[in-house]
C-alpha cells in the first residue's frame, strides 16, 4: 500500500509541476487584443495615414481620403498614362457597423474590395475576445478570415457547412469561438455590402416611396412626443467614460420633416414652403436640435468644412452621413411648448435608398474612454424613428428584418440541436426514475444503471465533447457573472445553442439534484476520465488502482474551491488575465482546439491529467476543477438528496464503495462532492449487500418469516406494523449532512410571520446568540455595513466606480459569513419553504452567504441600471 500511495504521490507531484510550468509559461498578450487604435481613427480624412490599408490591398500604391455615406476609401494602383488605375476600396468596420461580438465589444477590422466585388484582404486590428488571448491561438481568427477572400459580397455567406441549393457559401467556423466568428461573418458581409451598393457592384436598396395622410392637422410639441412624431436620443456622461454628471453628455430632439402635417408643425407653413422649394425629387429632410449638454453634435468635421462627422442615418443595411451641402439652418421651433435648444440644423438625405415610410435610426457617433487603461474606442449611440401608421395612406409598411445571428445558428443545426436537448431531457428523466433502476441493481449486477450511466458516457465523450464541442467551462460561469452584473445580452448567449441548452440543464438539475448529475453523467471530460479508469481496471491495471487517503483527500478537494474564488477575483480586474490562467482546465485542448493544435505543454498537461486517471478516479473533478467547484456551492441546497438510512453511520459499506470520496464516517454524504455513481442507492436496497439489510434477512430466513418489500426508509417493510422509523443508533444521523438545529425564533410560527422572520434570517446577520458571544464582531458589522450601504448610495450617484461597489460588497460577505458563524449557524436542508434546518459547517456558510448575495447584488445592480443611476 505503501508504494501505491508513493506512485500516486509522484503522479501528483508531476501533475503539479506541469501545472506551474504551464501556468508561468502563458505567452505574451496578443498583439491586436485590446490593442490602441489612433484617436482621431473615426473623424480623420486619410485614414491609410493611421492604418496599414496595403495590408489588406495588395498591389496598390496609393489610397484616397475618406468619401461616400458610410465612408471608405479607394484603393489605386501604378499610374498609367499620368492616371492613377482604381483598383477597389478599403473600408474600416466600425465605420458601418459596431456588432458586438462575445466580449460585447466588436471586433474592428480592416477590409479590401477589388472593383468584381470579391473580398481580397482581411485584418483585424482590435479585438477584446479573451478567449482568443490563449484558449484559441489569435492566428485561428486570421485564418477564418482568409476563407473571405475571394469570395463575393453578392454570395450568401453563412458561418457552416455551404447548402448550394439555397445558394449559401458556408465558412468554417472556429472551434470553441462560435459566438466570435458569427458576429465577425456579420460585419464582414455587412461592410461589404454596404460599400458595394454605394459604388456600384451591388444594385442599391429599393424601398417604396412614402404616401402621407395629410390632415391639415397642427400639433403641438407635446403632442408631437406622445404620438412618436420627435424623439430623443440621450448619451450620458458615464457612457462615454466620463465622470457621472447632472446633465446629459448631450441630448438630441429629431424629426422627418417630409410629412407635410409634422413638418408644418414643426417649421411653419412658410419654413415648409421654403425647404420643399429646395429638395430635389428623391431627396428627403429630417432635422437635428440639441436641448442639453456641452456636446456638439455637427462635430470638428463640420468646422474643417467636410463631414459632420459626429450624427449618422441608418436604415436597414444602408447609411446615411452628410457634408456641409447637405446641411442647412434651422431658425426656429414653431410647434407650442417646444424646449429651448442650444444647436439646431436641417439635414438633406441625397439617396434614393432612404423612404421616410420605412423605420430608421439616428446615430451620434464618439469615443468611449476606458476610465482603467485611458484607452479610446469608436462608439454609437442611437435611438430608432417610424412614423406613426396614423401619418402615412394605407399605414405602415411590412417590414422583415433578417434573421438575428443566433437565430441562424439555431436554424443551421436543427437536427444537432434536437439529438442534443433530446439527451438532455433523457438523461434528467433517467436520473429521476434512480429509484426504480437501483432496487432492480445489485452491488453484483449493477447493468440496471450502469447500461444508461455508461450510455451517457459515451454519448457525452463522443457527441457532446468531440461532435459538438459542447464541454462547459469555468470561462463561461465568469462571462455569464460579468453579464448578469454589468450587461446582460440574450442574444451574445443565444449564439451557441448547445452550450446555451447545456447551461438551462444545467442550472436545474444542480438545484434539483446537486452537481453529480452534470459532473458525473455528462461531462465530456470527467466522463473519459471515468471510462479511462475503468477501461484500465478491466485490462488488468486493478491492482494499481486505489485512492488517496482520506486525509490527503479532504485536504486537496479544497484546491478546486481555491483555483475558482482565484479565477473570480481575478476576472473582476482583468477578465484577459483570468481567460490565460483558466487553462487550469484542460477543456479547449482536449475537446475545443484538440491537442494536435496547441503548444507541447498543453497537451502534456492533458496527456497526465487522464495517465492519473488510470490509476486514481476522476482526479480533475474531485481535486482541481474550478467550474466544479463553481456547481458545488448552489449544490448545497439542492432539493433533493440520495437517500440514507440510520444504520449507515455504523456501516462503511457504501464509504469504501464511493469512488468520489463523499461519504464520510459518519455515513453522511458531500453532495458537493457526490458525482451521482449511484453505487450506495444500489446498495441501500440490495438484501445481500447492504450489511444491515443482510443481516436482518439471515433472520428472518433463519426463523422462517417472510421477505418483505424493502421500504422507502431501507428497512424491509415490518410484517407488523410499527411506529415511525427507528431511532439514530449509537452516533449522527446519516440522513442529515449535519446535525439539525432549529432556531428558536421560527418554532412553531406559521404564515405570514414566517415569511417575516424568514426574511429577517436573510437580510439581518446580527443575532442575539451572537451579541453574547462576539460582541465586538457584532458592533464592527454595524459600522460595514452603514459603509457599504452609503457604497450603494455612492455608486447610484455616480461617485464610485463598479468595482469599488463590488470590491465593498465582497468585503460585506466575508464579514457575513463570520458574523453568521458566531450567531446563526445554521441552513436549511431542502427546498427554501420547508424548515428543515442544521448546523452550518463553514462551507456551508461560505455557499450560503456567497450565493445568496450574488443575487442580491445582481437584483441591485440591475435596479440601478434600469433607473439609470449607474453606468
Amino acid at each position: 500500500m505503501r508504494a501505491i500511495h508513493r506512485h500516486f504521490a509522484a503522479l501528483a507531484a508531476a501533475l503539479f509541476l506541469t501545472l506551474a510550468g504551464l501556468v508561468t509559461a502563458l505567452p505574451a498578450w496578443a498583439g491586436s487584443y485590446e490593442a490602441a487604435l489612433p484617436a482621431e481613427l473615426s473623424t480623420a480624412k486619410d485614414m491609410c495615414a493611421l492604418l496599414p490599408c496595403r495590408d489588406v490591398f495588395p498591389g496598390a500604391r496609393s489610397f484616397s481620403e475618406r468619401v461616400g455615406s458610410p465612408p471608405y476609401v479607394e484603393a489605386y494602383g501604378e499610374a498609367v498614362a499620368g492616371k492613377r488605375q482604381l483598383l477597389g476600396y478599403v473600408m474600416l468596420s466600425t465605420d458601418i457597423t459596431d456588432t458586438p461580438a462575445y466580449s460585447g465589444k466588436p471586433v474592428v477590422t480592416l477590409i479590401g474590395l477589388d472593383l468584381a466585388g470579391r473580398f481580397v484582404g482581411l485584418k483585424v486590428l482590435k479585438h477584446s475576445e479573451p478567449i482568443l488571448l490563449l484558449g484559441i491561438p489569435e492566428s485561428a481568427l486570421l485564418n477564418f478570415n482568409q476563407q473571405y477572400v475571394g469570395k463575393s459580397v453578392a454570395d450568401k455567406i453563412e458561418v457552416g457547412p455551404s447548402r448550394p441549393e439555397e445558394g449559401v457559401v458556408g465558412v468554417d467556423a472556429i472551434s470553441g469561438a462560435t459566438v466570435t466568428v458569427i458576429a465577425q461573418n456579420q460585419v464582414v458581409t455587412m461592410s461589404g455590402a454596404a460599400v458595394a451598393r454605394q459604388v456600384g457592384i451591388l444594385a442599391p436598396t429599393v424601398r417604396d416611396p412614402a404616401h402621407f395622410a395629410v390632415t391639415g392637422a397642427h400639433w403641438r410639441w407635446p403632442e408631437l412626443v406622445k404620438q412618436g412624431l420627435v424623439q430623443a436620443l440621450t448619451v450620458r456622461p458615464e457612457q462615454v467614460g466620463l465622470p457621472r454628471g447632472g446633465e446629459p453628455f448631450i441630448e438630441l430632439w429629431f424629426g422627418d420633416l417630409n410629412q407635410p402635417d409634422l413638418a408644418r408643425s414643426i417649421l411653419g407653413a412658410a419654413g415648409f414652403d421654403s425647404l420643399q422649394a429646395r429638395l430635389k425629387p428623391g431627396e428627403h429632410a429630417i432635422f437635428v436640435i440639441r436641448t442639453a449638454g456641452q456636446e456638439s453634435f455637427k462635430g470638428s468635421g463640420f468646422v474643417r468644412g467636410g463631414i459632420f462627422d459626429r450624427v449618422q442615418v441608418t436604415q436597414g443595411g444602408d447609411s446615411f452621413t452628410f457634408r456641409d451641402l447637405d446641411a442647412l439652418n434651422l431658425y426656429g421651433i414653431q410647434a407650442e411648448g417646444a424646449p429651448s435648444y442650444t444647436e439646431a440644423a436641417i439635414f438633406i438625405i441625397r439617396s434614393k435608398a432612404f423612404s421616410p415610410a420605412y423605420p430608421w435610426k439616428l446615430g451620434f457617433l464618439g469615443n468611449r474612454v476606458d476610465r482603467a487603461t485611458g484607452q479610446r474606442s469608436f462608439a454609437k449611440f442611437e435611438a430608432k424613428y417610424w412614423l406613426p401608421a396614423a401619418v402615412l395612406q394605407g399605414g405602415r409598411p411590412e417590414v422583415k428584418d433578417a434573421d438575428e445571428p443566433w437565430v441562424r445558428a439555431w436554424q443551421g443545426r436543427r437536427l444537432a440541436i434536437a439529438l442534443f436537448a433530446g439527451l438532455l431531457v433523457a438523461v434528467g428523466v433517467v436520473y429521476g426514475m434512480r429509484d426504480a433502476l437501483t432496487r432492480r441493481s445489485t452491488h453484483k449486477n449493477k447493468w440496471p444503471v450502469n447500461l444508461f450511466k455508461y450510455s451517457a458516457w459515451a454519448l457525452s465523450i463522443v457527441f457532446v465533447g468531440f461532435g459538438v464541442l459542447a464541454q462547459p467551462s469555468v470561462t463561461q460561469v465568469l462571462t455569464w457573472f460579468h453579464a448578469l452584473l454589468f450587461q446582460w445580452t440574450w442574444s451574445l448567449f443565444l449564439s451557441d445553442p448547445f452550450i446555451f441548452l447545456f447551461w438551462i440543464f444545467i442550472i436545474v438539475t444542480v438545484f434539483l439534484f446537486g452537481r453529480g448529475l452534470f459532473c458525473g453523467w455528462l461531462c465530456p471530460f470527467g466522463s473519459l476520465s471515468e471510462a479511462i479508469y475503468k477501461v484500465s481496471g478491466r485490462i488488468g491495471l486493478k491492482r494499481w488502482q486505489g485512492r488517496l487517503p482520506q486525509a490527503w483527500h479532504h485536504r486537496l478537494k479544497w484546491l478546486k474551491y481555491a483555483l475558482f474564488f482565484s479565477l473570480l477575483t481575478v476576472s473582476m480586474f482583468s477578465m484577459g488575465l483570468a481567460e490565460k490562467l483558466a487553462e487550469v482546465e484542460p477543456f479547449k485542448t482536449t475537446f475545443l482546439v484538440g491537442i494536435s493544435h496547441r503548444p507541447w505543454p498543453y497537451g502534456l498537461f492533458v496527456a497526465l491529467l487522464l495517465g492519473v486517471s488510470i490509476f486514481i478516479e476522476r482526479p480533475y473533478c474531485k481535486y482541481l476543477c474550478p467550474l466544479g467547484a463553481a456547481l458545488a456551492m448552489p449544490s448545497t441546497f439542492r432539493w433533493f438528496g440520495l437517500r440514507r438510512k440510520p444504520d449507515c453511520n455504523q456501516c462503511k459499506a457504501c464509504a469504501v464503495g464511493c469512488g468520489a470520496q463523499a461519504i464520510d464516517a459518519d455515513g453522511r454524504i458531500d453532495h458537493r462532492e457526490c458525482l451521482h455513481c449511484l453505487d450506495c442507492m444500489v446498495l441501500y436496497t440490495d438484501t445481500k449487500g447492504c450489511p444491515p439489510l443482510a443481516k436482518e434477512r439471515k433472520r428472518r430466513e433463519r426463523d422462517g418469516l417472510a421477505l418483505t418489500p424493502i421500504g422507502r426508509d431501507g428497512y424491509f417493510i415490518p410484517i407488523h406494523p410499527v411506529p415511525a422509523s427507528a431511532p439514530v443508533l449509537n452516533g449522527p444521523d446519516p440522513r442529515m449532512a449535519t446535525e439539525p438545529a432549529q432556531p428558536p425564533h421560527k418554532t412553531d410560527v406559521r404564515g405570514l410571520r414566517w415569511i417575516v422572520m424568514e426574511l429577517r434570517d436573510h437580510f439581518w446577520p446580527w443575532s442575539t446568540e451572537g451579541w453574547h458571544s462576539q460582541r465586538a464582531l457584532q458592533v464592527a458589522g454595524i459600522s460595514l455595513a452603514l459603509a457599504a450601504s452609503v457604497a450603494w448610495v455612492l455608486a447610484a450617484m455616480g461617485w464610485l466606480s463598479q468595482g469599488a461597489i463590488i470590491a465593498w460588497w465582497f468585503g460585506w460577505s466575508v464579514y457575513e459569513v463570520l458574523i453568521r458563524l458566531s450567531g446563526r449557524r445554521y441552513v436549511k436542508e431542502g427546498p427554501w419553504w420547508r424548515a428543515n434546518y442544521r448546523r452550518a459547517t463553514n462551507m456551508d456558510m461560505l455557499c450560503y452567504v456567497g450565493f445568496k448575495n450574488l443575487l442580491v447584488g445582481a437584483v441591485l445592480f440591475l435596479g440601478l441600471k434600469a433607473l439609470g443611476w449607474l453606468g
